[in-house]
């Protein structure tokens, strides 16, 4: 699968909106400002394919973009310290919630969260909702550039022990090196193929 191969799709504001469900889609979730755009930008390869902003909720949409003529990246508004209106905060919230669980064509949920901190509760609520839903997900631990190696490997144990997680089972990622992002792309070409 050629990441590089992308282009934007559309955006949703409303479930109306969300595109026909025909192809695997790999969703991106995480926190206001944990570098979700430079993850995604980093994936693909390109710059400033999805916009970053230093401003929380900037996202508010899903964001779709097409990969290879066979994949859908979907980025999903930034949860927590968003500035916005708590209606706009719950419209989100049901126009993301409904996507996970209605969405057939979901392959994966990628769960961004920032190696630097401690284990956030949203984080955590994110993961255990997705496991009780039995979805497919990833957590990608990013900002890895910003820690020493001994570091990156304590603050990872610490979040991979509060999310009762295996080191294989998530990613040290950093948009700025391109540490993880061979894994990364090997992990979601086969959890779409899996899916298509």
């Amino acid at each position: 699968m050629e990441f590089s191969k992308v282009g934007f799709l559309l955006s949703a504001h409303a479930s109306r909106q969300l595109p026909p469900q025909e192809y695997a889609e790999i969703a991106f979730a995480g926190r206001s400002n944990v570098g979700k755009s430079s993850l995604i930008n980093r994936l693909v390869g390109r710059a400033n394919l999805v916009k970053t902003s230093s401003r929380p909720g900037k996202t508010q949409s899903l964001n779709y973009f097409l990969v290879d003529d066979c994949l859908s990246l979907v980025d999903l508004p930034g949860y927590g310290f968003a500035r916005v209106s708590q209606q706009v905060r719950q419209e989100w919230r049901g126009l993301i919630s409904n996507y996970i669980e209605t969405r057939t064509t979901l392959a994966c949920v990628v769960v961004i969260i920032d190696l630097r901190h401690e284990l956030k509760t949203l984080d955590r609520e994110l993961i255990d909702w997705l496991r009780y839903l039995g979805k497919p997900m990833l957590p990608v631990y990013t900002k890895a550039d910003k820690l020493s190696r001994n570091q990156q490997e304590k603050n990872a144990a610490a979040l991979d022990a509060g999310l009762t997680l295996s080191a294989g089972e998530r990613i040290l990622f950093s948009a700025r090196t391109g540490q993880g992002v061979d894994v990364l792309r090997q992990r979601l070409a086969a959890m779409a193929w899996l899916e298509g």
